[in-house]
């Protein structure tokens, strides 16, 4: 099982290797779209509440990080 930060993992047997939020099924991209759609965090944490606040603000903040250092 592969993780970069401990909250997003890649695992081949979960989803077919799919980054999801660790202990879930829920695809860290899910988070993503419902934010490039318009949504909330929490309408986010509301329809998954097998993800928890602190993880995805955390994986958000470990992305903008990545994001960053690439520029």
């Amino acid at each position: 099982m592969a993780s970069t930060n401990g909250i997003i993992v890649r695992d081949p047997n979960i989803l077919g290797g799919t980054p999801v939020f660790s202990g879930t099924r829920v695809p860290f991209q899910t988070l993503l779209d419902y934010l490039e759609g318009g949504q909330t965090l929490d309408e986010f944490l509301e329809d998954f509440p097998t993800v928890k606040r602190e993880a995805a603000i955390s994986a958000l903040e470990h992305a903008k990080e990545l994001v960053v250092s690439e520029l």
